[in-house]
């Protein structure tokens, strides 16, 4: 079996990568470690890089049609990790889940509209329906120890009215990484029904389960989750992709899925592209080892950043996702306002974090911090972090 090595580091600047060579631009200064946007540093796997350059090798770039293998690949992947069974005629390509999220709140919604979403939740959830014009309700989660969370369906109840046409889902949750159980995504199902609201579930995070932890398909739930909701998945983030744009949708719905497909043939939408194929097709139907390593090698990254804070800075505390590579750092017991924490952040420890307040109010005096990287990279951060908060 290949073992694959995720302590190398590999320099990315000066390949347009956002994480990277945005940093002046989004922070102020260039000598930051980067751990913020959602992708990792982790090297493409081998799989999915050998199958593009198969492709290259062909001199032509053309018009190309999907093809049944990239398809099945999809479909195949969804039933092995997940015990789903998607049919064909369910799915279709979009080109960004962001992207998808906008169109379907331009298909099912009309200006003034609300669109309801869970905070502290992934900032373009709010942003995207702002800027077309729709107004967002927030239902956000509730926690009684800053540690665990789960959604408030009283205060969801409470803020629903007739105007209400769209909730969009974070399954896993992201920043907080959380897994929702079946019996929760059913009780959420059953209120969206119940007012004919429409959920959107980004599934983007759907194949990285930590600690035994699994993930349960919105549209799994229940039969009436099946029928209220359009999914959203993509290899992206598991096989650090997201550069390919590679995502599908999943719509069990007959009435649901005719009004949102007939709307992306129309404008074209929903055409694959050479390399999304190619790379979806590598990365479902060879990645399952390396998958299982990468996800080991990020738990020992989290129980690292969540050892060392214990041990040498016990006022700060990792919230341990249950998914993927985000882990959300509580900073309220320093007594810093959010503005300074995020100076000593940037400042101080030169660490580009994204800030919690992007995700909500409720994400003030927090950081969401990125650990899809070596290991030895989290190990400096921490010094820097540390070296930071004793000067305080």
């Amino acid at each position: 079996m290949k073992q694959y090595d995720f302590d190398k580091i590999v320099d990315r600047h000066g390949t347009n990568s956002l994480k990277y060579d945005a940093l002046k631009e989004r922070y102020g200064r260039d000598d930051l470690i980067p751990l913020w946007v959602a992708d990792m540093d982790f090297e493409t796997p081998d799989f999915v890089i050998d199958a593009m350059k198969r492709r290259l090798e062909h001199p032509i770039f053309g018009y190309t049609v999907e093809y049944d293998g990239y398809w099945n690949s999809i479909i195949s992947w969804l039933r092995q990790q997940h015990g789903w069974e998607v049919e064909r005629e369910w799915m279709r390509y979009i080109p960004g889940i962001v992207k998808g999220i906008g169109m379907v709140i331009n298909v099912f919604t009309q200006p003034g509209d609300k669109i309801i979403i869970q905070p502290p939740v992934y900032h373009p959830f709010r942003l995207v329906p702002l800027a077309n014009g729709r107004e967002v309700v927030y239902n956000p989660l509730k926690s009684s120890d800053g540690e665990h969370f789960e959604m408030d369906f009283d205060n969801l109840e409470s803020v629903i009215d007739e105007r209400c046409k769209v909730l969009i889902l974070a399954n896993p949750h992201n920043p907080i990484g959380i897994t929702w159980d079946r019996d929760t995504l059913a009780r959420l199902a059953e209120i969206a029904a119940a007012h004919n609201i429409l959920v959107v579930s980004d599934e983007i995070h759907c194949d990285m389960p930590l600690y035994g932890h699994t993930h349960t398909p919105f549209a799994m739930a229940s039969d009436t989750a099946a029928h209220c909701s359009i999914t959203f998945g993509a290899p992206s983030k598991t096989f650090n992709i997201a550069g390919i744009v590679s995502s599908y949708s999943i719509i069990p719905d007959k009435a649901i899925r005719e009004k949102f497909y007939s709307w992306l043939a129309a404008n074209e939408f929903d055409m694959a592209t050479i390399f999304a194929m190619t790379a979806t097709e590598a990365a479902f139907t060879h990645g399952e080892e390396w998958r299982r390593q990468m996800l080991r090698y990020i738990e020992g990254n989290i129980d690292f950043v969540a050892d060392y804070l214990e041990k040498y800075i016990p006022q700060v505390r990792a919230v341990k996702p249950q998914a993927s590579y985000l882990v959300w750092l509580d900073f309220s017991r320093l007594g810093l306002e959010h503005e300074a924490l995020a100076d000593m952040i940037i400042n101080k420890a030169r660490l580009a974090m994204n800030d919690g307040a992007m995700f909500g109010v409720e994400g003030r005096q927090h950081m969401r911090m990125n650990v899809g990287c070596p290991r030895s990279v989290i190990a400096e951060a921490m010094d820097r972090l540390k070296k930071a908060v004793d000067e305080l």
